[in-house]
């Protein structure tokens, strides 16, 4: 008997891959422009005061912000109130606050790590005071008043 059939081997062709990096890059463009960076949700009001000179900061990823001032939402009460992150905090919070956001960072930057106060107009400064009182018990002595208007000045 007489074979009709060669002994082929049907291997599959090889898969073009030409078109790979395109694809990457378009995947990579979409997650850029579809991403929202996460934006702290503000919980208190903070009308701040104006002034004359301000001085634009240089390496905002070297600050920590202390948002002080009253609630937005009307039944948390209208007493001025300390936010750190996301969250309400009290006086005895702002040393833990400073110390893990100190922790973070890497430490040849620790030194130049700025402490930024914003408070509403209508926050005393005893509140303030208290503030400062638990930054200096951990060394953080770099410290910022954030303020509006004013000519910019540059260093």
């Amino acid at each position: 008997m007489s074979k009709f059939r060669k002994n082929k081997k049907s291997d599959s062709p090889a898969i073009n891959t030409s078109s790979l990096p395109d694809i990457v890059f378009m995947l990579l463009f979409f997650f850029m422009v579809a991403t929202k960076m996460r934006d702290p949700k503000i919980l208190v009001k903070t009308a701040v005061p104006t002034v004359s000179e301000v001085e634009k900061v240089q390496k905002k990823s070297w600050v920590n912000y202390i948002l002080v001032g009253p609630p937005r939402d009307p039944a948390q009460g209208t007493s001025p109130r300390i936010q750190l992150d996301d969250k309400f905090a009290t006086v005895d919070d702002v040393q833990q606050y400073i110390i893990i956001k100190q922790s973070e960072k890497p430490e040849a930057i620790r030194d130049y790590l700025t402490t930024s106060i914003k408070a509403d107009r209508s926050v005393k400064m005893g509140l303030i005071q208290d503030i400062k009182q638990e930054l200096r018990k951990v060394n953080s002595l770099k410290l910022l008043y954030s303020a509006s208007g004013g000519q910019v000045k540059q260093h």
